[in-house]
């Protein structure tokens, strides 16, 4: 139920704002996580506790999968379920940056069904829901159509660049940039600000399945690192990294990558 489901991850986005920015980032109490799994803050548990209430409390049925939840394989047993990062960026939260962002989505069967990406700090709220299209603070957005590397700029994280991930031995010709959240990468591919993102590494569901669907529905792809769909919902919530963009530069990363 894609046109039901939307709504409810819309507001509950909404709350999740008020939430986070209801503390003060590099104030926020903070910890780093056992076995380097990086920083959490006290908004980060907040924003999930609250996250966890109001989603399950309209979709009890459903399961849930969330950065800050401990996990359990309950969730294998559903049909749907709430796919969670509570902020996404959390360093960058921490460090009173403005480009962290909440990142909602629910899976069916293993497909994103439907899909939020909010950075309250910079009022953007990507939004699609499967068979709809994809929409940036109510407006349409398509991916880009670039297909060159050279006239392409990607969001990709320096050891992304080193030329042994790649076919030719060097990284092809396209402009990299960078910003911290996945989630936040993937809704400015969807929107054309950029061309292009990849993360090569393993990378965990939450960061990725609302901003895989809003890329889709805006006429991109989104694929893990060697063009094989995404399924979502796993035992093991991690993907074998993601690469994603508009068609024509999608299938050129794809064909560069060893």
């Amino acid at each position: 139920m894609p046109a039901a489901d939307l709504p409810l991850l819309i507001d509950a986005a909404h709350a999740a704002g008020r939430v986070a920015t209801g503390f003060s980032g590099p104030q926020a109490q903070r910890w780093d996580k056992p076995g380097g799994a990086g920083p959490v803050t006290e908004a980060d548990l907040a924003v999930d506790a609250m996250l966890y209430r109001t989603l399950l409390g309209a979709r009890p049925d459903y399961g849930w999968l969330s950065e800050e939840t401990e996990d359990n394989a309950n969730r294998l047993t559903q049909s749907r379920v709430f796919i969670v990062d509570p902020i996404d960026g959390t360093r960058s939260f921490a460090e009173g940056a403005d480009t962290w962002a909440h990142a909602l989505a629910v899976a069916e069967e293993g497909e994103i069904t439907a899909a939020v990406i909010y950075l309250p700090m910079r009022d953007r709220l990507y939004s699609a829901a499967r068979g709809a299209g994809a929409w940036l603070n109510g407006t349409p957005i398509r991916a880009s159509e670039i297909g060159l590397f050279e006239q392409a700029t990607v969001l990709a994280a320096k050891p992304a660049l080193a030329g042994a991930l790649w076919r030719s031995g060097v990284c092809p010709a396209f402009k990299p940039a960078y910003r911290p959240s996945l989630a936040y990468r993937l809704g400015l591919v969807a929107q054309s600000r950029f061309d292009a993102m990849l993360t090569l590494r393993p990378s965990w569901e939450w960061d990725i399945a609302a901003g895989a669907l809003i890329v889709a529905e805006a006429g991109g792809l989104c694929t893990d690192r060697t063009g094989a769909p995404l399924r979502f919902n796993n035992a093991d919530p991690r993907l074998n990294g993601v690469v994603a963009g508009g068609s024509a530069i999608h299938a050129a990363l794809i064909d560069a990558l060893n």
